[in-house]
Order: structure tokens, then C-alpha cells, then sequence
């Protein structure tokens, strides 16, 4: 059970609303109080408009703006398919109403907006992992963080790729990318669909918003030898420049169609002159480069760390809408302190892989009794049950049943995003 101790219910005093587009500034004013943030212009310009495309929730003490919750309006893919998905953002509270319940009305709001919609999931990236377990979201993505030593040619196991290589120009990149991404999206569960907008914004953003030392970004593209405008993998990096060492090559995101593809574009990143290391942040634990890497000296796993968290706002909606690796007969206990529509113990049927499932009410006795978060966790194919029952998070009545329930839930890749927000 988590330890944290229970919100308290929100005062009487503090209604929670509609945040209207008049009120946008002060909720600015409050998120970068929160966050100890004094952004110039022309960041504050962009999360204005971030802001004004969000659904957004206001708790209110009288006329005084004291908590703000938005979310982006997502789509998330999912095994099988997608669906509509919040994305949590700028969350905060006014420093004064901290331990009222601001949060947990904020929340609540967001879950009966969800419900009232037909958006059976919400998602976030956490700030502060303690905060958001007790509301049932759970990690559902990992990241590896990963250093390749350059100053000399990678070590390869494989041969890469040999189409063509070529730099595109951020202003064109998006239009591009977006095509490659979105046919290769639903590959792994967990990642969001980009609008030009984010894109653009996100992506292509002249300056990095961590490192102002940082270079614009570089967009690489891999093409096709017997075609060579098909794309079948590009890069996303940045640049710096040292005066003692050399240079640093930061990757934010490598997509490719094959692991030789991968390669090549690994191989490119390792050659750029004046640079002798390779950091990238966000990497799935699945990544082929450790497995194709020719010396794990020269290839460094540095860290690993959650990513996106899910939450299972309608459990039932949420299972019947993605697809299944293996047939699977189980009764799960379900806890949900704060759907009870959710709580309770249910017979999930698959009878077949691929086939359709049947998730309804029983009264035989639990299989698995589970918490709402580490279903969450397990949702998009990257948790398995089995690990939560040997932490004792998971409580497992028929031998075998999480091992059954995880057979069913698995994923060719593993679930992935280096969309934050």
C-alpha cells in the first residue's frame, strides 16, 4: 500500500471550475510561482498559447486563483490501436493552500471530465514521483539514459545500413517527420500523436529550453538505397562545443525501420567532427544499439528513470480497447479509492490472440487483487505483473495467474515516449 498520507478533502471554501482564456495570465503567474520560474517573453508567449489549447481546471478561494491543472487534448497509442488520452500539465498549487485538498479537487474534476467524455485514460510525466501514485497513476514507460563514447569509430556487430544520409532543414523537418512518424507510431504503445504545432514548437524550437549553449537542432534522415526519398529513419540532435574536450552530440530522438537502418544512423552521430561524445536522454530499455553495439565499454547505460504515467480512468473501456498477445481467463480484485465505479472483482475473457475481450462484474472468487496504478502500470505491455507480486504490491491467488495475465498483455517493443510535457 502506498504510505503517503491521505489528502484531505477539499475546503468548502474552494470551488473548482472552468479556467477561462481571461484568466490565463494569473494561471501563468501561479504555475511559475509553484515552479520557481521567471521565464522571458518569449517563453512565457509559448506557454500561453500551450495553455489556451488545453482543457484546463481552476480552484478558486473566493475570486483568488489558488490551483491550476491542465491537460493537453491527446491521442495515445495503445496495443492495437489508440485512444483519446489527457496529457496532465502544469499542475500547481499556490503555496498558501497547500495540505486543503486543491489538488484532489483538481484531480477529481479531471477524472469526471474524463468519464464525461469517453476518455477511459489519462497520462502524465511527474515532477515529483511521491505525489501522484496515491491518485492511481502508475509508470507505464521507462527510459534509458545512454552515453557513446565517439572519439573513435563505433564498434558495430552489424553493418549498417547504406542509404543515403542527408541534412533537412528544421522548417521543412516537420512536414517530413510527421509522415515517417505516423506510419511507424503504433509500433509501440504509450507515444502521442504530434500536431504541426508540436512539432514545431517541441521539436524544432530554435533554443533548448535546458541548455541556451546547446545548438539548434540537426535533423538527419536516412533514405532508402534503391529509393532514395523514402525515409526509413532520421535523427533529432543537438550540438556543443568545449574548449578542452571535445564536442557533445545530444540526441533527442532516433527513430529507424530495421536495426541496420539504426546503425547507420548511429554510425553518422559517432563521426560528426569535433565532437567525442554521444548523451541521449530518453531511450527505450529494448534499444537494439545494446545489443548491436560492438564494445558496451565504448556504450554506456548511465541511468534509467520512469517516464509516462497512466492512469485507467474507466478500466473496463480501457481493456476493451486494446489487443491481446494471448488468451486469458482470470478474475481480478480491482482497487480504486477514487473511481469506486471501478472497484471491485471482474472476469476478464480473451479467448484467443488477437480476439476481442470480455471484462464483467463476478462474484468467483480473485485470480489477482491489484491496485488501480499497477494495472495502470502494466496497461501498455511494459510491467510485468509478476514483478509487482514478488515486490507484494500485487497479491496472486491462483499460482500462475500473473504470469497469465502478463503473457496476455505483452507487446512485440516494449512501450516508449520521449514526449514530455
Amino acid at each position: 500500500m502506498d504510505s503517503a498520507p491521505p489528502s484531505p478533502a477539499p475546503s468548502t471554501a474552494i470551488t473548482f471550475r472552468d479556467l477561462p482564456d481571461t484568466d490565463l495570465d494569473r494561471a501563468l503567474d501561479l504555475s511559475y510561482l509553484a515552479f520557481h520560474e521567471n521565464p522571458e517573453d518569449e517563453k512565457r508567449k509559448h506557454h500561453h498559447d500551450l495553455l489556451r489549447g488545453c482543457d484546463r481546471v481552476g480552484a478558486y478561494d473566493g475570486e483568488t486563483l489558488v490551483g491550476l491543472l491542465a491537460a493537453f487534448r491527446f491521442t495515445l497509442s495503445v496495443p492495437g490501436g489508440e485512444l483519446p488520452c489527457p496529457g496532465v500539465t502544469f499542475v500547481s498549487v499556490a503555496p498558501t493552500h497547500r495540505r486543503r485538498g486543491v489538488l484532489s479537487g483538481m484531480v477529481a474534476a479531471l477524472f469526471e471530465r474524463c468519464g464525461a467524455s469517453g476518455r477511459p485514460l489519462a497520462a502524465l510525466w511527474a515532477s515529483e514521483d511521491a505525489i501522484y501514485g496515491r491518485f492511481g497513476f502508475g509508470p507505464a514507460t521507462y527510459n534509458n539514459t545512454v552515453e557513446v563514447k565517439s572519439e573513435r569509430p563505433l564498434a558495430l556487430r552489424i553493418t549498417p545500413a547504406d542509404g543515403p544520409l542527408r541534412l533537412v532543414d528544421p522548417a521543412a523537418a516537420p512536414a517530413l517527420l510527421a509522415e515517417y512518424y505516423d506510419r511507424t507510431r503504433a509500433a509501440r504503445a504509450g507515444r502521442i500523436e504530434r500536431t504541426e504545432a508540436w512539432w514545431r514548437e517541441e521539436w524544432m524550437a530554435t533554443e533548448d529550453e535546458d541548455d541556451d549553449d546547446l545548438s539548434p537542432p540537426r535533423v538527419v534522415v536516412l533514405g532508402d538505397a534503391a529509393a532514395p526519398d523514402r525515409v526509413t529513419g532520421y535523427a533529432i540532435y543537438r550540438t556543443k562545443g568545449r574548449d578542452e574536450a571535445p564536442g557533445l552530440v545530444r540526441l533527442d530522438e532516433l527513430e529507424a525501420d530495421s536495426p541496420e537502418a539504426e546503425a547507420a544512423l548511429w554510425r553518422y552521430l559517432a563521426s560528426i567532427d569535433l565532437t567525442g561524445l554521444i548523451q541521449a536522454w530518453g531511450r527505450p530499455l529494448d534499444d537494439p544499439l545494446l545489443l548491436f553495439a560492438g564494445d558496451r565499454d565504448q556504450v554506456r547505460v548511465t541511468g534509467q528513470y520512469p517516464g509516462l504515467r497512466v492512469r485507467l480512468v474507466d478500466v473496463r473501456a480501457a481493456l476493451l480497447a486494446r489487443s491481446w498477445a494471448a488468451p486469458a481467463d482470470l478474475v481480478l480484485e480491482v482497487r480504486d479509492p477514487q473511481l469506486p465505479a471501478n472497484e471491485g472483482r471482474f472476469r476478464l475473457t480473451v479467448t484467443a490472440a488477437g480476439g476481442p475481450a470480455a471484462y464483467e462484474p463476478t462474484d468467483a472468487p480473485a485470480d489477482l487483487t491489484l491496485d488501480v496504478r499497477d494495472l495502470g502500470s502494466a496497461y501498455l505491455g511494459g510491467a510485468p505483473l509478476v514483478s509487482f507480486v514478488r515486490a507484494g504490491t500485487v497479491t496472486e491467488h491462483t499460482p500462475g495467474a500473473a504470469a497469465a495475465l502478463d503473457a496476455a498483455l505483452t507487446t512485440a517493443l516494449l512501450p516508449h515516449t520521449v514526449d514530455s510535457f
